[in-house]
């Protein structure tokens, strides 16, 4: 694989799992040094572990984005060990599962503090840095937050998330609008529905089956369907991106059913 990432330090909000692990491995086997962060510490050290044992460069960090307090310190930390960030890849989110009727101002709270309002300051906090380091200068500044479909497609039952993540779009617009001009790429990746041990029950269930059948193609993507789009988004190749919303579902996100 071609190296396109190598001297470079990245961050991976939400890594303790599904694509935020992923997307770490993806960067470290680019060449990047990466810092895993998320609640669990255990997690994201068991696959920072993993990353330095296939002789990549990784640390983990407990991490909890609402918390905006938390994640300038937690940025420090990581420039004392990996260098100037050059990457973040805004990962960390939270479902916000729940009928309208039902939501509580709690659920609904939860998910914006982490899906809207910890993707800002995490953001915010790793701009500074940039612009600060000179990485931005440089041309080497990535800021890739992580949509859904749900940015411009109505997920039934999903109010709260489906706002949170026309939410992140925008905002991704938005800084990149303010950044641009400063040496930064701010951009977005939209994906569709992928199997994570968060979603799994629910794929074997009746109503999941039957869901999954009104896709185009019938099927889930794989989490290595979006390698290719967050690594030009992290790379070179994002030199004249700017502000751009990529979906890659399958074409799960098309009207009508299979």
């Amino acid at each position: 694989m071609d190296q396109t990432l190598t001297g470079l330090a990245a961050v991976v909000t939400g890594a303790s799992g599904g694509l935020g692990a992923h997307f770490a491995r993806l960067l470290a086997a680019n060449g990047a040094a990466v810092a895993l962060t998320a609640r669990r510490l255990d997690m994201v050290e068991a696959v920072a572990a993993e990353i330095v044992a296939s002789g990549g460069r990784a640390i983990a960090l407990k991490l909890d984005v609402a918390d905006a307090q938390s994640i300038g310190p937690a940025f420090d930390e990581i420039e004392a060990a990996l260098g100037p960030i050059s990457i973040l890849v805004n990962n960390a989110g939270v479902g916000g599962e729940g009928l309208a009727l039902d939501l509580t101002i709690e659920e609904w709270d939860r998910t914006f503090d982490v899906n809207v309002r910890g993707v800002f300051f995490s953001a915010q906090q790793a701009a500074v840095r940039m612009l600060a380091s000179g990485v931005a200068a440089a041309g080497t500044a990535r800021i890739v937050n992580i949509a859904s479909i749900a940015s411009h497609t109505v997920l039934p039952g999903l109010s709260a998330y489906n706002a949170s993540k026309s939410a992140v779009a925008m905002l991704t617009r938005s800084l990149a609008r303010e950044w641009s001009r400063r040496g930064i790429a701010v951009n977005a990746i939209a994906p569709g529905y992928i199997e994570t041990d968060i979603n799994a029950s629910w794929w074997a269930t009746e109503g999941g089956q039957k869901q999954l059948k009104g896709f185009p193609r019938r099927r889930l993507m794989e989490a290595t369907d979006l390698d290719a789009t967050l690594t030009m988004l992290c790379g070179p190749a994002a030199r004249a991106i700017a502000g751009t919303l990529i979906t890659i579902d399958d074409g799960q996100s098309l009207p009508g059913g299979g």
